[in-house]
């Protein structure tokens, strides 16, 4: 099949999924031509049967903002007639939905067009006033639509009266091969030179991360034991971070690697992994840790549970609660037994359920579906 894939190239879950599915269709003998504004990050190197096209954004003196959905829609438009192309799958709703709709209008026989839904696409942007009705119209014009966890179905089913029978459960995934436990002794002394453990946290540093909480449970298991935070990754809050880690006093125990696009050769050193996000769609850096058979300390939120199984590869507390967490953290890093335990469960979650080869098939069978 000739597939279209609309996503965000920037960092972040949505457009590392739709990179990695992109790839993955390929490597499966489909070809798939991607849409957007810029070469997706995960995008790197040569894959047979994958095109990139580039949306074009010119700016005119009449216009205060470039007109992005615009341009996709024409874009998606050229593709379309030019490619021949089967189906349109777009990541992220907004305002991709709405650019991919507007481009099978302007053709005589559209392409079937796909829809999955990644999280603040539905929780954030989607609700404000000024999107929730072309959100909605938006998906509702979707022959096919998936949200990448059963919360965020539910939270589309409730907030923009999608029927429910409409949204399928399609889950991120990973790969296996790629993100898996290595021996990384050389690398983790870069980190912790006096062999401390190194907790690792990876975002995109945006207020919904909490990572001010990240700083504060690092403060508190550094109390019970010798140890060093990594944290990768840039956006907003990372000042905030830094400011935070100068007023616990642990400045000097804290690494800020920035924007990093190798994050399978990081993670593997880590002992565990924070996410304290109040709000998780899915938690697709969670599930990159376990891969790599890093245990999981994070706040029980939104799809994260359905990742991360609490005493099992992981554990989960409430939003906000850094004394538990500090608690759980200490209580994985002080025993060996344990933590070997949990590393081999999650890194058997990951290969079972959420590895490449047993979530693709689900994408071509909708394919098949509706083609």
């Amino acid at each position: 099949m000739k597939i279209g894939i609309t996503c965000y190239p920037t960092y972040g879950g949505s457009g590392a999924v739709a990179t990695e599915l992109g790839i993955g269709l390929a490597a499966r003998g489909h070809e798939v031509h991607f849409i957007s504004y810029a070469q997706p990050f995960r995008l790197s190197g040569f894959h047979e049967r994958v095109y990139f096209h580039e949306v074009e954004l010119e700016r005119y003196p009449l216009f205060e903002t470039s007109h992005y959905t615009l341009a996709l829609a024409a874009a998606i438009h050229d593709t379309a007639l030019r490619q021949g192309l089967d189906i349109v799958h777009v990541h992220y709703a907004i305002p991709h939905a709405t650019s991919a709709w507007i481009a099978g209008e302007m053709l005589e026989t559209a392409p079937p067009l796909v829809t999955t839904l990644h999280g603040t696409d539905v929780t954030l942007v989607g609700l404000h006033p000024s999107f929730r009705a072309i959100t909605r119209f938006s998906i509702l014009r979707s022959q096919g639509i998936t949200a990448v966890s059963r919360f965020l179905k539910e939270v589309t089913v409730r907030d923009f009266e999608v029927p429910e029978e409409q949204v399928r459960v399609i889950p991120n995934f990973v790969d296996t091969e790629l993100f898996r436990p290595r021996d990384n002794a050389a690398r983790k002394r870069v980190f912790a030179p006096a062999g401390e453990k190194i907790l690792m946290h990876v975002s995109n540093f945006r207020p919904v991360k909490r990572v001010r909480d990240v700083i504060d449970v690092f403060a508190g298991v550094r109390r019970e034991m010798p140890c060093r935070l990594v944290m990768v990754g840039d956006g907003p809050d990372r000042p905030r971070a830094a400011q935070r880690a100068m007023e616990r006093g642990v400045e000097r125990d804290v690494v800020f690697l920035g924007k990093h696009a190798s994050v399978e050769e990081l993670l593997p050193c880590a002992d565990l992994f924070l996410l304290t996000s109040e709000s998780e769609s899915f938690g697709l850096a969670a599930l990159e840790a376990i891969a790599c058979g890093v245990p999981v300390v994070g706040y029980r939120a939104g799809g994260l549970p359905e990742v991360i199984t609490h005493g099992e590869n992981g554990l989960l507390v409430p939003v906000g609660d850094v004394e538990e967490a500090v608690t759980a953290a200490a209580c994985l890093l002080g025993g060996a037994e344990l933590w070997h335990r949990f590393s081999e469960a999650g890194r058997h979650a990951a290969v079972e359920r959420f590895a490449v080869a047993r979530v693709l098939p689900r994408y071509e069978a909708l394919y098949r579906a509706l083609a």
